[in-house]
């Protein structure tokens, strides 16, 4: 539950008509956090973070994003060293460029290219329950066992460039990044909103951040 000085904290989710919105927003409510949907670029300047969720296409996202004049606040707000949090589409968003279904730049927060799982032996989409390989530790993960699993939707992957910008991996045919960070910006492929307690208290921990 968020106590004390969290409770100043302001949560800003953005809304860009992509996915998993209102089960993020219901996830921090029920920690008692201040939450805030962000549709315009003026609402940043409420928010002490944001979190970017998504369900859906790379490319349409970020078409998204541009008609609504969101991607400029977006990169300000991180430049400004506030907490940013990419879920699922919203992780794979903070990449170089996307292919899902065309080439499309990203918000270029991490460097790297979102595509295609092509793994043998398993089905795509990867939907279902998976354990991380966490790197090194982090905030996010504080109070969390090892080899805990988080329920994963996608047919994506983030291909991350540099290796120390990579968090935790995850197994599903091969391995594949499925957190990522840098700085003040995290991103995971995982659904932390949908991934009962221990996501809870990832949830939790960034708003801790």
């Amino acid at each position: 539950m968020v106590q004390g000085e969290q409770q100043d904290k302001v949560i800003g989710i953005i809304d860009y008509g992509m996915g998993n919105l209102r089960s993020v927003y219901n996830a921090f409510r029920s920690l008692d956090a201040n939450v805030e949907i962000i549709t315009i670029p003026e609402q940043f300047n409420s928010v002490t973070h944001i979190v970017l969720p998504g369900v859906g296409s790379f490319a349409k996202a970020m078409e998204n994003l541009e008609e609504r004049n969101l991607i400029e606040p977006i990169i300000s707000f991180v430049k400004s060293g506030k907490p940013m949090l990419g879920i699922c589409l919203g992780m794979q968003l903070l990449a170089t460029r996307g292919f899902e279904p065309y080439e499309k730049s990203g918000l270029g927060l991490i460097e790297g290219n979102v595509i295609k799982m092509n793994f043998d032996g398993v089905r795509i989409p990867h939907v279902g329950w998976n354990a991380l390989e966490l790197i090194t530790d982090h905030l996010l993960f504080q109070g969390i066992r090892k080899h805990v699993d988080f329920y994963f939707v996608h047919s994506y992957f983030f291909d991350v460039k540099n290796e120390q910008d990579i968090l935790a991996y995850s197994e599903y045919g091969s391995r594949f990044p499925s957190v990522v960070y840098k700085d003040n910006v995290t991103g995971m492929q995982f659904h932390p909103e949908k991934s009962q307690k221990h996501g809870l208290r990832i949830l939790n921990n960034f708003v801790s951040s």
